[in-house]
């Protein structure tokens, strides 16, 4: 019940006053990105934690001027790969490997299955793949910051371009996907802080096949 109840304290905020989240904190929520789910776990992003003032400045205004971007504690960007390559899905394999200390044939074979397909694919089709894990991992932020009683914004709402321009993220192999400013609400500037959380009902939410 705990974690529903974070659930639903937890909203979109408008409005962020500038207060700083605790390291700890921050920690946790990138913990349980990491912890997150991915397709062939294969880990297809990385996350880019923004704490320069600056580099938040000259991301406002290509993000509809959003306050929460220069008024949040942490800005975090969540960066899918522009592709799949044989080197990234072989570093992975061979990192699984590594950790768990033994090769399996089943996996191996797996692997080879994965590099005969997804390189040889279209490089957008494949950056639509990996902005899909992506945002598994980014579910579970916001989802690690209700938790923390740490308020988020997710942003979709933004030039990816010159996101990517700013942070240098093409050169890198990467395009942004999503943004997710973390800190705490400021209630007197905030038009949604008081109002209730609406949701479809469940029985039109879910179907059950027994």
């Amino acid at each position: 019940m705990e974690l529903l109840d974070k659930l639903n304290w937890r909203y979109a905020a408008k409005a962020m006053n500038g207060e700083k989240v605790a390291e700890d904190k921050i920690e946790r929520i990138l913990e349980a990105a990491r912890l997150a789910p991915t397709s062939s776990g294969l880990q297809p992003f990385e996350i880019i934690m923004i704490k320069n003032q600056d580099v938040k400045e000259k991301i406002k205004p290509v993000a509809w001027n959003q306050s929460v971007i220069t008024d949040c504690s942490h800005l975090l960007v969540f960066a899918a790969w522009d592709t799949y390559t044989e080197d990234r899905i072989n570093y992975m394999f061979d990192l699984t490997n590594e950790i768990r200390g033994f090769k399996n044939e089943g996996w191996e074979n797996y692997r080879q299955m994965l590099l005969s397909s997804y390189p040889q694919k279209d490089a957008e089709e494949n950056f639509n793949h990996a902005a899909k894990q992506a945002y598994i991992a980014f579910s579970q932020a916001l989802a690690a910051a209700a938790f923390e009683g740490v308020d988020a914004t997710p942003i979709e709402g933004f030039d990816p371009a010159a996101v990517d321009e700013i942070l240098g993220l093409r050169e890198k192999g990467l395009r942004s996907a999503v943004l997710l400013p973390l800190g705490y609400r400021k209630e007197d500037k905030d038009w949604l802080v008081n109002l209730v959380k609406v949701r479809k009902p469940m029985e039109e939410l879910v179907s059950v096949i027994d």
